[in-house]
């Protein structure tokens, strides 16, 4: 009998995963591993761009935070490109002429992912319990399919559905959004 062994793969340190050139759909650094994103799917695409826009529209004007889509963030080891990430306005990172850094290497503010169908929850949910580890105040992690968001603060998660009131960074204490009305976002009405 044969015994075959496989070969073992070095595993990659993160200054060699951030010479790698970019890919589509991104790829992430975790625990010394690639992973790649799911390439956005039709829910998820419209709930990311139009949930940005609107956060921007509240958060830009009065410089209480500003959310950016598919934006690398390099932390702590790890490097990740969470859906939606948002930076508290004293938190973005700016170089010395006032513009947004290309590299940013601090957690964000706000995370929020949007589960693909075929995606892990157990991945994602990791992710964002890391970046709560390292300076996130807020985690969603949002469920088109289901309904669902589920939210991350601190040592606690809750389930939130329907009329139900979503927790938001401080500087938006005043937003009254609902699951209701950021699963609306999906809808498209036809022209009469």
């Amino acid at each position: 009998m044969t015994i075959s062994s496989q070969p073992k793969i070095k595993a990659l340190s993160l200054e060699e995963f951030l010479e790698i050139p970019e890919t589509k759909p991104a790829s992430e650094y975790i625990n010394g591993h690639i992973h790649q994103k799911s390439m956005s799917q039709g829910k998820h695409s419209i709930l990311q761009g139009r949930f940005v826009t609107i956060i921007n529209q509240r958060g830009e004007p009065e410089h209480l935070a500003f959310a950016f889509p598919e934006l690398r963030c390099t932390f702590a080891g790890r490097s990740i490109v969470p859906d939606i990430c948002v930076f508290e306005w004293e938190n973005i990172p700016l170089d010395a002429d006032g513009e947004i850094c290309n590299k940013i290497e601090l957690a964000p503010d706000w995370i929020i992912e949007i589960l693909s169908p075929e995606q892990s929850s157990i991945l994602v949910i990791d992710k964002i319990s890391f970046a709560l580890k390292h300076g996130t105040k807020l985690g969603w992690l949002i469920a088109p399919e289901e309904r669902t968001i589920l939210t991350f603060c601190d040592d606690r998660f809750n389930s939130y559905k329907g009329d139900d009131i979503l927790p938001v960074l401080d500087g938006f204490r005043d937003w009254q959004l609902s699951a209701s009305d950021l699963f609306s976002l999906l809808t498209f009405t036809s022209k009469k």
